[in-house]
């Protein structure tokens, strides 16, 4: 367990269920400065390795490589009741592996990979390429994410909506089956929609898109790289055609295609349990402050994920803090600095699934309770 634990363990059911006994982050400014919270990290910390680094990238694609060949080589030689069991799993333990590989991408995007800003950007366009992200377009928008964590009116994605802009379907879909609806098409089609439609992202005068070099998002200086971005996606959608035409669809889609939309899945998952807790405020802009929006996140464990994620769920509170920390230093980062941020340290336990299917019960909107600071609601 973790310091600062916001769900007691020993509460189930329905009392668990209710918002009533949650510890809240408090919604006052924090006496802490963030050059105190980067002093009581180790320096070492701070430093990051190339060779280290790119370990990790060896370890993930020689992995996955062995999961790919196996499938390849011997599912087809499987009974077919055998078969059924097989390929599911491979699916799952694929999709986690490229998962480990989209988070080393993130880092390449934060300048976490090594001292070599263009490095970092080769790596990063080319793995996150290969799993069709758009690694300019999204570290770009994504950068934004971390300079207005937690504004109602700034922030990039899932950014909740107050009571007044819920679509009028919402009050029918708070009930089990319409959450399992809800939570079906935000972890199939989540990921997709926010790239292309800026589903779940904050508004726009006109459309935004993170294909388009022209879109909102984006300024001039920007736009070159959208277009490098998008020949990136060009180049991994060839090589894809090309393996189509040779070994057939149902080949690309059972090796690469299914395990992605669990990547998909998972990352809806992390990046919606890392910023979507009733313990946690939000502001608008009159209240808000860099370093209060940093500290709207919560650390969550994954279990044995942890580490197949490269401790991207369970340091997330200190990668907004110092976001250029690689991953294999953020745990240390963490532990040292929770005495610092005491109550606004914020870690649950709960397994992510039951987490997911809390939430999506729990944080409908936000209100205010006082001015300029809002918490997440359920009531209609």
């Amino acid at each position: 367990m973790g310091a600062n634990e916001v769900f007691n363990p020993n509460i189930k059911g329905e009392e668990k269920e209710s918002l009533s006994h949650i510890k809240r982050v408090p919604g006052t400014k924090p006496t802490f400065t963030l050059s105190e919270i980067k002093k009581a990290i180790p320096p070492h910390c701070f430093e990051r390795s190339l060779l280290r680094s790119f370990s990790y990238v060896v370890y993930d694609l020689l992995i996955s490589s062995l999961l790919g060949y196996i499938a390849i080589t011997y599912f087809h030689l499987l009974p077919s009741h055998l078969a059924y069991i097989a390929w599911p799993i491979y699916w799952i333990l694929q999709g986690c592996i490229l998962t480990g590989l989209w988070v080393v991408a993130h880092e390449c995007g934060h300048h976490a990979f090594s001292d070599y800003q263009w490095i970092d950007d080769t790596v990063g366009l080319i793995l996150h390429s290969a799993l069709f992200v758009p690694y300019f377009s999204w570290k770009y928008s994504h950068r934004r994410h971390h300079s207005n964590i937690g504004c109602l009116d700034r922030d990039e994605v899932f950014v909740p909506k107050p009571k007044s802009q819920i679509p009028w379907y919402s009050m029918h879909l708070n009930n089990p089956p319409g959450r399992a609806l809800s939570l079906a098409v935000k972890l199939l089609l989540g990921w997709p929609l926010y790239l292309t439609f800026n589903a779940s992202g904050r508004p726009y005068d006109r459309f935004a898109c993170h294909y388009d070099p022209y879109s909102p998002i984006y300024s001039d200086r920007e736009r070159l790289h959208i277009y490098i971005s998008d020949l990136g996606i060009f180049a991994a959608t060839f090589v894809l055609y090309r393996v189509a035409i040779t070994q057939g669809l149902a080949f690309v889609m059972s090796i690469y295609g299914v395990p992605l939309i669990f990547v998909n899945g998972f990352l809806v998952t992390i990046t919606y349990l890392q910023h979507t807790h009733p313990s946690l405020p939000h502001y608008d802009s009159t209240e808000w402050e860099w370093l209060r929006g940093a500290l709207v996140t919560v650390d969550r464990d994954y279990g044995i994920l942890n580490k197949v994620f490269h401790n991207i769920a369970d340091t997330h509170v200190a990668h907004h803090l110092v976001a250029t920390i690689p991953h294999y230093h953020a745990m240390e980062a963490t532990i040292a600095i929770k005495p610092i941020l005491g109550e606004y340290y914020q870690f649950d336990s709960t397994p992510f699934y039951k987490a997911l299917w809390r939430e999506a019960g729990e944080c409908l909107y936000v209100e205010p309770d006082e001015k300029g600071v809002f918490w997440f609601r359920n009531e209609f």
